[in-house]
């Protein structure tokens, strides 16, 4: 494949050099591992299922979504709803014992962990090793020198009222408890300009217990670097990479991987707003003294050379769908645990979605059953075909981009029968939808849409119903939740009552981009 026909999502120049960010949309706190040939990575899924991530791929470029690790969220209850902001935060992959584990701290409800014999799974049920508020940012550490176990979190002061340090403790080998209290082992308020020390990957090398760690904010922030004798500390600091003349703002938190030759490199994010936290590759090494340097002596690079690592064809995450048998790829997630019912499966192609009835039908932030996928960081058009099958009065479904504020774009059932396109936004502020253009017939029931996505992530939105393509109301910039990029979303929806008030069919989902 040359350069030409490469997806136009990929990182992969086609040269033997690459362009960051690797990962361009919304893989949050990515962290990564290699395991023989293999890397993987994985990233937070906040609110949505599933949940865990979980990519692949051979030379830390070209990466395949392979599967979740998480099926629904605990407590199962407690994410019926969405909670766009809460639920996997900033996990850890690591493999040992001849087993993957996954980490993460929930805000609400502490430290869970999951493992598997495999990357595809089966994955273990969520298991809370350390229960509380605000623990968040949970990283093990199996240290083969010594036999013990170790486990370091950060803190999120919205919920503990702590913030700026990092916990640390004994763990049980087999990851099911903890052997202690825990104390404090990084006191970021004594480091001199230092604040909101979080996002902790705790690794061993040269005889040295490290901890790379961000600080300074998603927006502004550096990656740093600490290490000491001892896991409890003390512990001596230093920024090793961080903006710089660069244009990448706040790039941290992320992980450490080497390869079979000897190379290092680190993969962390960048936050771009609406598009959420994308992923960089940088190189790294060890210097002279004993420290990490990363990127280009501690500023990211834009384009290096490929790592030294068996050529592999390009490839980014999946985009498009074509639903066969109404079954959705692995890139799209629900905003709750899902229920029975939502998606039926079937013997043609097409996602076909019922229409569930909801109080909050007038607004898609506070529905459970929008399925979603990350919107890319790079200008794309989105199309899809809808078809509204639903007979009951008020009965709708389109596309939408959802965020803080949403923009939804489809088909709606008239009390009189008629089927209407329709074209809703509604602000940040607002707890309801209003008109972004005038409602027009439907005739046939059946409607191409499209979403063109610009710089600054500023979406237009355009319809066919047969006649070709039409704009529709003005440009909407997305916007984020607070932590969560924007994200593109499929739903039907209808007013409150018993039941599902039928289906509505997708077909032919397609996100397009232009390769720089």
């Amino acid at each position: 494949m040359n350069a030409q026909d490469a997806p136009a999502f990929t990182a992969d120049l086609g040269d033997g050099t690459y362009r960051n960010p690797v990962l361009d949309a919304d893989w949050s706190d990515p962290d990564l591992l290699r395991v023989g040939d293999d890397y993987y990575l994985t990233a937070s899924s906040f609110g949505r299922a599933p949940g865990l991530p979980l990519l692949h791929s051979r030379d830390l470029v070209n990466w395949t979504l392979v599967g979740h690790a998480l099926d629904r969220l605990e407590p199962a209850r407690e994410f019926a709803v969405p909670r766009h902001d809460c639920g996997v935060w900033a996990p850890a992959l690591r493999h040992h014992d001849d087993r993957f584990w996954i980490f993460w701290g929930d805000p609400d409800h502490g430290v869970y962990q999951v493992s598997a014999p495999e990357i595809r799974g089966p994955w273990t049920a969520p298991h809370l090793l350390k229960a509380g508020k605000g623990l968040i940012d949970a990283c093990p550490l199996w240290d083969e020198e010594s036999g013990e176990a170790y486990l370091v979190h950060g803190w999120a002061k919205s919920r503990s009222g702590i913030k700026n340090r990092l916990t640390g403790h004994r763990m049980r080998p087999d990851a099911t408890g903890l052997l202690d209290e825990g104390e404090v082992i990084v006191d970021g308020d004594r480091i001199p300009g230092w604040f909101t020390l979080e996002g902790p990957k705790l690794y061993r090398h040269d005889g040295w217990f490290w901890i790379f760690a961000p600080a300074g904010g998603v927006e502004t922030g550096w990656q740093g670097a600490l290490r000491s004798r001892g896991f409890f500390g003390p512990y001596e600091e230093r920024v090793v990479l961080e903006q710089g003349a660069t244009d990448v703002n706040g790039p941290h938190q992320g992980g450490w991987v080497s390869t079979p030759s000897g190379e290092h490199w680190f993969a962390h994010f960048q936050h771009k707003g609406a598009y959420g936290r994308v992923v960089h590759l940088q190189p790294m090494r060890w210097g002279a003294d004993g420290w990490p340097v990363i990127g280009d002596a501690g500023t990211p690079v834009a384009v290096h050379r490929k790592p030294d690592l068996p050529r592999q064809p390009p490839s980014a995450p999946a985009t498009d769908d074509d639903f066969p048998g109404g079954r959705f790829g692995r890139q799209w997630q629900w905003t709750a645990n899902p229920q029975e019912g939502w998606a039926t499966q079937h013997s043609g192609d097409g996602l076909r979605l019922a229409c569930v009835r909801s109080p909050d039908a007038h607004d898609l932030r506070r529905l459970p059953s929008v399925l979603t996928q990350r919107l890319p960081g790079a200008p794309c058009t989105v199309e899809v075909r809808l078809r509204l099958d639903a007979d009951q009065p008020g009965a709708r479904a389109g596309l939408a981009v959802l965020g803080d504020a949403f923009s939804w774009i489809g088909l709606e059932r008239g009390a009189d029968g008629t089927v209407h396109l329709v074209h809703r936004f509604a602000e940040s502020v607002a707890e309801h939808e209003r008109d972004a253009a005038h409602p027009r017939m439907a005739p046939e029931g059946r409607v191409r849409l499209r979403i063109e996505a610009g710089a600054g992530a500023r979406c237009r939105f355009s319809y066919d119903l047969g006649s070709g393509w039409e704009p529709s109301g003005q440009v909407f910039a997305a916007t984020p939740w607070r932590w969560v990029g924007a994200l593109l979303g499929l739903f039907g929806v209808a007013p409150a009552g018993a039941g599902h008030a039928g289906s509505a069919t997708f077909t032919r989902f397609r996100i397009t981009g232009r390769r720089p």
